[in-house]
């Protein structure tokens, strides 16, 4: 069942997060991240009006997506950028595609013409994900996170 999170989520968030940090592309950054920093993100979302939704199983958070300002320029504001991600044990299991679909619906009722993501050349399940959701590549940044 997909939702919009609650302060409760956030361990879980944290945890899918650091995961993502430690073992994947997803996210450019090297250290991993602590709850608290979350609540602060998930706070500062909540106050610019972007949504935060999360996949749960059972109980569990399987994966959790949001998306945001592309860029802060004005003629840029039918524009978004999202994000994904799928806890480990849950992945290859239609989670992701099924918070994309969400996504994208979400996004055109409030009348967002673009959703970009950015995805690391690497991550092929990702851009295959996309792909089948109608994204197409619109350029390559090379060279530009290590």
């Amino acid at each position: 069942m997909i939702r919009e999170s609650k302060t409760q989520d956030l361990k879980a968030i944290t945890e899918i997060y650091n995961d993502a940090i430690l073992n994947t592309t997803a996210v450019y950054t090297y250290l991993e991240t602590t709850v608290e920093e979350r609540t602060q993100w998930m706070m500062k979302k909540q106050n610019e009006g972007w949504p935060l939704w999360v996949y749960e199983i059972e109980g569990n958070i399987a994966g959790f997506a949001t998306y945001g300002a592309f860029r802060d320029w004005p003629a840029y504001q039918y524009t978004i950028e999202h994000s994904i991600y799928v806890s480990t044990q849950y992945r290859r299991k239609g989670v992701a595609s099924k918070l994309l679909m969400h996504l994208i619906e979400d996004a055109k009722k409030k009348g967002y013409q673009t959703i970009v993501a950015g995805i690391d050349a690497s991550n092929k399940r990702s851009i295959l994900l996309h792909e089948r959701h109608g994204f197409v590549a619109a350029g390559v940044l090379r060279q530009v996170g290590y």
